[in-house]
């Protein structure tokens, strides 16, 4: 894997965005001290999902329909003295 300092990372941007999509991962340094890593979309991918789940995609994606039962007692009242 490639290092470059930020002040190069700045300069050649355009081809470590290219090394990336062939595949090539490079460390972004500061002082000497890693701070940033530009990576392949799909190895990103694996830490970050492009699309997160959620519950209600969770619940269309079931084979079957849910079937729940609703409690359609009323509310009790609420008294303001």
């Amino acid at each position: 894997m490639e290092t470059v300092q930020i002040r190069d990372a700045k300069a050649s941007f355009s081809a470590l965005v290219a090394a990336a999509e062939k595949g090539r991962p490079t460390l972004v340094s500061r002082h000497g001290q890693p701070c940033a890593m530009i990576v392949p979309v799909a190895d990103g991918a694996r830490l970050y999902p492009l699309e997160m789940p959620n519950l209600a995609n969770y619940l269309l994606a079931l084979p079957e329909p849910l079937e729940t039962e609703r409690d359609n007692t009323p509310l009790r009242g609420i008294e303001f003295d």
